[in-house]
């Protein structure tokens, strides 16, 4: 994948698990990336670390992208940097825990909304004009599979996660046809943060996927690479399903 190089992506939530895995991946085929999380210092370990493995510039930006103030500052700070983003990959996302769905807070609710679906749609706009403006690009958000198949212990996660689709095929349409806009849909996976899954976890989910296990961060990687990439040149609006078969 040498059209890789030189280019730069955006990836949020970057400084560890998938959104890690993501940037290593790009680095390695050597795109500049610009690694927004809400800890500063974890993306700026990550960045030094893609400097001296990969030699490729790295931008650290402190982003949480509840705050449309902060998307507006990290889309400010790419293109202060290097010109412009050729590459977004809206992987920020959070579900936290609730004992009941009658328990769900407000905060609770408009936090884990803005966080999955306020944010990617800030900086899908945001980027997804300028992108227009200088020729073109790619936009690759990621979702999961509770957007379709949905469970009680994460329903505003997958409503906002459902509300991701409908995003997708709208900024598909708006920004067409020099900007492609797709959702990489995921199953579970294994990275740093499945190390803290609760016991028993892994055993329950690897017991509704078809193909008997989680999946390595590569397996998800590799989709994302495709839309970012011309070997997906006719596929935008596209939802893509890397779930191993969830059932």
């Amino acid at each position: 994948m040498e059209e890789f190089k030189d280019k730069v992506v955006v990836v949020t939530g970057g400084s560890r698990g998938m959104g890690k895995e993501i940037v290593l991946a790009f680095a390695e085929r050597g795109a500049h990336v610009v690694i927004a999380s809400r800890k500063i210092e974890a993306c700026e370990a990550l960045a030094e670390e893609v400097r001296s493995r990969f030699g490729v510039r790295a931008l650290p930006v402190a982003c949480n992208v509840s705050d449309w103030d902060q998307c507006d500052a990290l889309v400010d700070a790419a293109h202060s940097e290097f010109g412009r983003v050729d590459v977004l990959v809206n992987n920020a996302g959070l579900s936290p825990h609730y004992p009941s769905l009658v328990e769900v807070s407000e905060a609770l609710f408009d936090k884990t909304i803005a966080v999955n679906l306020r944010g990617p749609f800030r900086l899908a706009a945001l980027v997804g004009h300028k992108m227009v403006e200088s020729g073109g690009g790619s936009i690759v958000n990621i979702g999961s599979v509770e957007a379709i198949r949905p469970s009680e212990k994460a329903l505003p996660y997958a409503a906002a996660k459902s509300g991701l689709h409908i995003l997708t095929e709208g900024f598909a349409k708006e920004y067409a046809p020099t900007v492609r806009v797709n959702t990489v849909q995921p199953g579970p996976f294994l990275t740093d943060i499945s190390e803290n899954w609760a016991d028993g976890a892994r055993k329950e989910l690897e017991a509704v996927v078809a193909l008997g296990r989680c999946a390595e961060p590569a397996e998800v990687v590799g989709a994302v690479l495709f839309f970012s990439s011309s070997a997906s040149s006719y596929s935008t609006g596209a939802v893509l399903r890397v779930d191993g078969g969830w059932r």
